[in-house]
């Protein structure tokens, strides 16, 4: 699952001032953006769900196997709608990895977290590895939809960082169903946890009710710390 920021640039210091840069990243709406967006979920919603169903067969549960989800086949981690709405409306989801606990090798609670951990840690290693690039000096930063072929790469990968930041941070939030809550759930007491189980059945509401009622703790769980870590990877 995962959210685009509404404007991203409010956490992107400008690099020629030093000021914060009120460019707006990904909120125009244009078939250039569009082609971006694409392009970039298709390799960051695969390599996220990948990852989960790797780390659950490296630890023994053979169910996304059975399920055909060790693939870099996209076809097999997109939820067409789930796609369809990120894109156009910066709120979307892939097919979850189906992963049996018990099948997991050492605490389940534990080897959980470690499987829903790989998921967001894979889009922080595909944004380092992107970064590269900017650090080297073979593209320019490029916010916004641009025209020129150098800067159209610049701006595809620009939105394969951020979006893969925004991911990362995203499903880092410990709400059910996102990873976070799978993380929390392995660092709490158990009893609390049993405790708390009850409540999974309403995690999406609470989640809808963050994005949409309160975007400012979005902005502050998930835009701030994205922003910041993009800044430090390529300025």
């Amino acid at each position: 699952m995962g959210i685009l920021g509404r404007d991203a640039s409010l956490f992107l210091p400008s690099r020629q001032t030093g000021r914060r840069d009120l460019d707006i990243m990904l909120q125009d709406f244009n078939l250039t953006t569009i082609i971006a967006r694409v392009i970039v979920l298709l390799i960051a919603f695969t390599i996220h769900e990948l990852s989960h169903a790797l780390t659950a067969d490296y630890l023994g549960d053979p169910t996304p196997r059975h399920m055909g989800r060790i693939t870099l086949n996209p076809l097999k981690h997109l939820d067409p709608i789930g796609t369809i709405m990120l894109i156009v409306a910066g709120f979307g989801w892939a097919k979850p990895v189906m992963v049996n606990p018990l099948n997991l090798r050492g605490n389940p609670r534990t080897s959980m977290a470690i499987v829903a951990v790989a998921g967001p840690l894979s889009n922080v290693i595909l944004a380092l590895l992107a970064a590269i690039i900017f650090r080297l000096g073979l593209v320019e930063f490029t916010p916004n939809p641009p025209s020129g072929g150098a800067s159209l790469i610049g701006y595809l990968m620009t939105q394969f960082i951020w979006i893969n930041l925004i991911l990362a941070f995203f499903n880092l939030i410990p709400i059910p169903p996102l990873d976070g809550s799978k993380i929390l759930f392995a660092i709490l007491p158990a009893d609390l946890v049993y405790r708390l189980r009850p409540l999974e059945q309403f995690g999406f509401l609470i989640l809808m009710a963050l994005i949409f009622i309160f975007p400012t703790a979005i902005d502050l769980l998930v835009g701030a710390p994205a922003g910041a870590t993009l800044s430090f990877l390529i300025f």
